[in-house]
């Protein structure tokens, strides 16, 4: 078992490119921990850094209270899963399992053992005389789990595994993945695009953007606290409302304005000491889609935020409806461009399949303010949740 430190860590290449820069985490023992973002924000390079493949160009790297920056692949007591399986076509289940196994001289009688407890452990026992071209993605993957279990290593490193499965099978190999992780205990450093990968099956979530860390936090505290626009907009399915909005202060009461509505913030939020810089100026409101509601219950409960809004977009979820709203003479916020553009659709909000909106209809809607977001708008932070 084993804890992880990573210090100040860069990844440059020749030309100037730098695909990391300045990462800096601690890894508990057993944790389960996945690096995520949009593709090319350094967290694959990071995982390969990790297990040595990639050289590590500034810091240090830790596994237990061991220096690994020069200690080589083989040495490291990792096991890494690929997104492609990488299992020998001419060997069968066992061989594949076995291999790694037999070149570091394990006992028969050892190997026979480890690679039926881990068959076991992932309900493969029938398939341990197959060829991997006889299997389904779904087993394939389940083998180059195996194979990884059966090395008992101090760290598992998984690269986007369950990327090339279908939608289903994905969601029951995150299921199988999270047990494997309670039944082996040992740490887990896994690799996604897929935040809902992440929101399901990390003890912490890194969020990563253009090589550099934005957050490391709980799912939960990642969706509840974001600490910027980038944060907020990634995590969360459909991604937040980003809307740019006037704070200002009537009395004792704070609002925020956009087009020609206005939405009343709670008193205690109202009474955060982080606004008060920010009446009279422009803010980027953060609204989660199901924070917009159409039901008669929520418009009579929040009379103080109901506002009009046109259908435009209607998308039937199965327990719920996907409504694509635009708000007259409101101005969106682009994550992607950091500018605030006037976008028509743009406004989504997550309402129960009893909704009666349908596209071309012009309705009332309730925003609950009680858990928006407000943001800087020159630096993308947060100000208050």
């Amino acid at each position: 078992m084993a804890s992880l430190s990573l210090k100040h860590i860069y990844k440059k290449y020749p030309g100037g490119v730098t695909a990391v820069s300045d990462f800096c985490l601690e890894i508990a023992d057993k944790e389960f921990i996945i690096f995520v973002g949009p593709s090319g924000c350094g967290k694959s390079t990071t995982l390969r850094m990790i297990a040595g493949l990639e050289e590590i160009t500034e810091g240090e790297l830790y596994i237990g209270d061991k220096l690994m920056n020069d200690i080589a692949p083989k040495d490291r007591d990792i096991a890494m899963v690929f997104q492609n399986y990488a299992l020998y076509p001419h060997m069968t289940v066992y061989e594949n399992m076995a291999f790694g196994l037999k070149l570091r001289k394990v006992p028969k009688e050892t190997i026979k053992r480890r690679v039926e407890e881990a068959a076991k452990i992932l309900g493969i026992e029938s398939l341990l005389d197959r060829k991997p071209k006889a299997m389904s993605g779904g087993q394939k993957q389940r083998v180059a789990l195996g194979r990884a279990i059966v090395r008992e290593p101090k760290v598992f490193l998984l690269d986007e595994p369950l990327s090339n499965l279908d939608a289903k099978l994905r969601a029951a190999m995150r299921t199988e993945i999270t047990k494997i992780h309670q039944t082996v205990g040992t740490t887990f450093i896994y690799v996604t695009h897929d935040q809902v990968e992440a929101m399901t099956m990390a003890t912490r979530i890194v969020v990563m953007k253009d090589g550099f860390i934005q957050q490391v936090d709980s799912p939960q505290n990642l969706y509840d606290k974001p600490v910027n626009t980038f944060v907020a907009g990634f995590i969360g399915t459909p991604q937040m409302n980003f809307i740019m909005s006037k704070l200002e202060k009537k009395g004792d009461d704070a609002y925020i304005t956009f087009g020609d509505y206005s939405i009343k913030l709670p008193a205690e939020k109202a009474k955060d000491p982080n606004l008060e810089s920010y009446f009279g100026q422009e803010v980027i409101a953060g609204i989660r889609p199901e924070l917009i509601h159409d039901e008669p219950i929520y418009l009579s409960s929040m009379p103080d935020n109901v506002i009009e809004a046109n259908v435009d977009v209607t998308e039937l979820m199965g327990a719920e409806i996907y409504l694509y709203l635009s708000i007259d003479g409101t101005e969106t916020y682009n994550v992607e461009s950091n500018k605030g553009e006037s976008i028509k659709n743009d406004v989504i909000a997550k309402v129960s399949s009893r909704s009666q909106a349908r596209a071309g209809d012009r309705i009332q809607i309730a925003i609950d303010s009680s858990r928006i977001h407000l943001f800087d708008k020159d630096t993308q932070k947060y100000i208050i949740h």
